[in-house]
């Protein structure tokens, strides 16, 4: 079985910006709950780098490495990293963007389509366990906008209403 995840929020920073943050892979570990992330191959910003991102609590987790299969950040529009999961429980693609909006703020999007392991038995704990799934990732990227919004430099001239 496939599934697939797709979210997505808005924030009140220039996409540049935003874009250094979600791709300031150890950072991650700030708004992305029980995970850390390291650059294990490369540079972590070009087709080919490699990652690695830890989730679980203690020992008690999974190891989810990725290669990165597309990287762009055109300076006037939308930035796009694209990886493949090779690990043994995450295997499948992956990846995000970045888009520029008016008014000096970006969208992130999130997206996964990966094989559900463990079969039937994996299949029928997945349909018990996206909603959760979708709800954490929701706040993740609450977690993200709060991370990013404050370290923000308004920019000059700029005249935002934070109400």
């Amino acid at each position: 079985m496939r599934a697939q995840l797709r979210e997505s929020v808005e924030v009140d920073v220039p996409a540049d910006h935003l874009w250094r943050v979600v791709t300031d892979w150890p950072l991650q570990g700030r708004w992305i709950p029980f995970t850390r992330v390291s650059v294990t191959g490369g540079d972590g910003r070009e087709v080919g780098g490699r990652l690695a991102a830890w989730t679980g609590v203690g020992a008690v987790g999974f190891l989810d490495t990725m290669v990165i299969t597309h990287w762009s950040e055109p300076a006037d529009g939308t930035r796009v990293c694209e990886v493949l999961h090779t690990g043994r429980v995450v295997r499948g693609d992956g990846g995000f963007e970045v888009e520029p909006l008016a008014g000096g703020r970006a969208r992130f999007v999130w997206w996964e389509s990966f094989e559900v392991p463990l079969g039937v038995v994996g299949a029928a704990a997945w349909r018990l366990v996206a909603p959760l799934w979708r709800v954490g990732l929701g706040r993740a990227l609450q977690r993200l906008r709060a991370l990013a919004e404050p370290e923000a430099e308004p920019e000059a001239g700029a005249d935002r209403d934070r109400g």
